[in-house]
């Protein structure tokens, strides 16, 4: 039994999460984690496993969490601890969840504070796996994941990378920041408010691609990849299952997301293509490049003896969106983005001719700029369907603006 007293701290309308951490090597990470809680102003009680104990103390969770610490369903018995923390909680997240764990909590198992919490929460859950690969692809932690998510769990996706010892590979826990993002975002859509995403399957693209004229130049554009990467945040705390495809994009790995990496609208192309087969949406945020040098320099590319500039001949790359529209199975939903330098009298009746073009079901018109919307965090846009529907939305984060274009989506997959 292990239990380290510290004084209650609350305050009025803040959160109250439930951070429980499993017993594997990145249970240390949680530290963060915890820290961006508490410092958001939420009130989080720290439950551990025993073994998780033995990677981090006591005394650090109670330290920066300002609550007591307990493993043991007999620390404190009067206040019925295992009944208690669950039904409070407005939210539980579990970083790193580890294999042992999700066996548990699929197979309704309580041997310790933690799986008794589990079992007694009312409140949105959230697994943050972390484990090696090969544990990770084993048919019994698949079948024990999707256990969970069939009954409403949130269990994002591992991020790949290196593990424990010389091992890389799916398995490693999510960034804290981006594990917080989700979490933030699952509090922020009413605590116990279904989750409308789930079980369903989406694609987002996001950033700009590039295309090389020669070894050390390309062309491409201002895109940060952020507007992406909040549908994406957003969409995994809505609890889809979502596919990421980014386009040289210098963000940390969104929390939830199952990362493809990019480099040329052709790449974009075949990846978006082969991911949105099975999707049930696609979100196209990506800024691909409309054109490509005709020819690729082996060598750099010099400067003539009388400094003239060299020509480039530039042929047109395909159409990702068009094709998605050609393609696309019944029922899916295709979102696309049309980018405007300027407000004019003109961009809306364009980008309805592009909405249907396209063929896609909404179209997210913004103004875009060097000083406006690429690499802000904040995002202004009108959304027209091909419905005939138009909705403004006024300056919001990008994550807000997501949730929005999310809310549309959800609408039109149940109306399927």
């Amino acid at each position: 039994m292990t239990t380290t007293a510290a004084p209650e701290a609350s305050a009025a309308g803040e959160a109250s999460v439930v951070l429980g951490v499993g017993g594997g090597i990145a249970a240390y990470k949680a530290a963060e984690l915890l820290r961006l809680f508490t410092e958001s102003g939420h009130r989080v009680r720290v439950v551990p496993t025993a073994s998780a104990l033995r990677f981090v103390g006591a005394p650090t969770w109670a330290a920066l969490s300002g609550q007591p610490v307990a493993d043991e369903v007999w620390s404190d018995v009067h206040e019925v601890p295992h009944v208690r923390l669950g039904q409070r909680a407005d939210l539980v997240v579990v970083a790193p969840a580890t294999a042992d764990l999700l066996a548990k909590a699929a197979h309704g198992l309580a041997d310790d504070l933690l799986t008794n919490t589990l079992l007694t929460a009312r409140c949105p859950v959230l697994l943050a796996p972390a484990m090696h690969t090969e544990m990770w692809e084993h048919p019994a932690t698949v079948a024990n994941v999707a256990t969970l998510r069939g009954r409403g769990v949130l269990v994002i996706e591992p991020a790949s990378g290196r593990l424990t010892g010389a091992d890389t590979g799916r398995g490693r826990l999510p960034d804290p920041a981006e594990i917080f993002a989700v979490a933030r975002g699952v509090l922020a859509r009413g605590g116990a408010a279904p989750r409308d995403l789930t079980g369903r399957r989406v694609v987002v693209t996001a950033g700009g691609t590039r295309e090389p004229l020669d070894p050390v130049r390309f062309l491409g554009n201002r895109s940060s990849g952020k507007q992406g990467y909040a549908f994406a945040r957003t969409a995994a705390a809505r609890g889809a299952q979502v596919t990421l495809i980014a386009a040289n994009v210098t963000l940390p790995d969104p929390a939830g997301a199952e990362l493809v990496r990019v480099g040329t609208t052709e790449e974009l192309r075949q990846a978006t293509l082969a991911a949105a087969a099975e999707a049930d949406a696609v979100v196209m945020a990506a800024a691909p490049a409309d054109f490509r040098p005709a020819r690729y320099a082996d060598q750099k590319i010099k400067k003539s003896d009388h400094g003239a500039a060299p020509v480039i001949e530039l042929v047109t790359n395909p159409d990702i969106a068009a094709e998605l529209g050609q393609r696309r199975r019944a029922g899916q939903v295709l979102v696309v983005f049309a980018a405007e330098t300027a407000r004019t009298a003109d961009a809306e009746a364009n980008a309805r001719a592009k909405l249907a073009r396209k063929g896609a079901d909404l179209i997210v018109v913004n103004e875009v700029g060097p000083d406006r919307v690429f690499g802000a965090d904040h995002n202004t846009a009108t959304v027209l369907g091909a419905d005939g529907s138009r909705q403004a939305f006024p300056e919001q984060s990008k994550e807000g603006l997501a949730d929005r274009v999310w809310d549309l989506v959800v609408t039109r997959l149940s109306s399927t």
